[in-house]
């Protein structure tokens, strides 16, 4: 793995983010060579130093992309950051993942759905992730805490890990390190700015493979967070609201210019008993799914090992393991998909 101080060394940088991070490694060609390439200064030493034992004495994780207990998902994300900051269960970071953002000022009926879906997905061994706002994202959180003792969510953070924001939601923060965690690819201790929250979004858009999109407004937060789901690839929905609220035109657009798919409710992804659709006959999936799941194993197999296989394009079976992957049938894992 890579070196945890000369990774921070770089990292903490002013002006390196992960591209710019990925492009001197390559150039020096180890994490090692990058940073001392850089001739850091005594005080930024100093300064690394200092968050590496603030991280200590409050029982933070440093995990680095390279590090099997990275979200595997993430990893697949362009310009992913290199180093992310835990605090709480890890064990949450390996659960598939669904993500459900939307407007802080969202709506009562807005906010009940919301909680319902993250309430099933948690049933349903899902972890639940949000950016912990008010409104929408505290009504994820909520609701997939509500779920269970095994219930997880993971909040994401535009500032340090350690650093709550609002302080309205101090209750839920501890609430969630105690049962999921919070991540960040900022410092320990770093009080956000505007700009960050815009990052902490893609990391939202990227640390899932479905995401869906409460009320919001076409310039939110939220909108831009499912923009990145787009450019990532990952499945989007959206909840409709009635067109004359300013709220509803985010989703409704969405909807509207095929982008995202209708989500009605927890029925969109779960049988009517709240039990996931993998307990359905396997025989009334169409021979091409059923051909998909006799090609999995416990040993990881790439799409396009699997479409040379089922003999279909990479873009045909994208869409049929996503289905299957909702349902609890397949898993993606480092290397492609394994049956669970």
């Amino acid at each position: 793995m890579m070196d945890l101080f000369n990774t921070l060394l770089i990292l903490r940088t002013p002006g390196i983010g992960p591209a710019r991070f990925n492009a001197l490694v390559q150039k020096f060609g180890s994490v090692d060579a990058a940073a001392d390439g850089l001739g850091a200064d005594v005080a930024h030493v100093d300064m690394v130093r200092r968050e590496m034992d603030r991280a200590q004495q409050l029982g933070l994780h440093y995990i680095s992309d390279d590090d099997v207990r990275y979200p595997g998902v993430l990893r697949e994300m362009k310009n992913h950051p290199p180093l992310i900051t835990v605090r709480g269960n890890l064990d949450a970071l390996s659960r598939p993942t669904v993500s459900i953002v939307g407007t802080r000022h969202a709506t009562a009926a807005g906010m009940r759905l919301v909680s319902d879906l993250a309430e099933v997905f948690a049933k349903n061994s899902y972890a639940v992730a949000s950016g912990m706002a008010m409104g929408t994202d505290t009504a994820a959180h909520r609701g997939a805490l509500r779920a269970g003792v095994n219930a997880v969510t993971i909040a994401v953070l535009a500032g340090g890990v350690d650093y709550v924001w609002p302080l309205e939601n101090e209750s839920l923060y501890w609430d969630i390190v105690e049962r999921g965690c919070v991540i960040s690819e900022m410092p320990v201790g770093f009080v956000p700015v505007a700009t960050n929250f815009v990052q902490r979004n893609r990391i939202v858009a990227g640390l899932c493979n479905t995401l869906i999109l409460g009320e919001a407004d076409m310039k939110s937060g939220s909108m831009t967070t499912a923009r990145f789901a787009i450019e990532y690839g990952r499945e989007l929905f959206a909840i409709p609201s009635h067109p004359s609220d300013p709220r509803a035109m985010g989703p409704n657009s969405l909807i509207q210019s095929g982008d995202a798919k209708l989500c009605m409710g927890p029925g969109d992804f779960f049988d009517e008993n709240k039990n996931m659709h993998q307990n359905k006959k396997i025989e009334k999936k169409s021979d091409s799914e059923n051909s998909l799941i006799d090609a999995l194993g416990t040993i990881p197999v790439s799409e396009s090992v699997l479409a040379e296989i089922v003999k279909k394009s990479v873009s045909e079976i994208k869409s049929q393991l996503v289905v299957l992957e909702l349902q609890g049938i397949v898993r993606k894992v480092d290397g492609g998909y394994i049956r669970v």
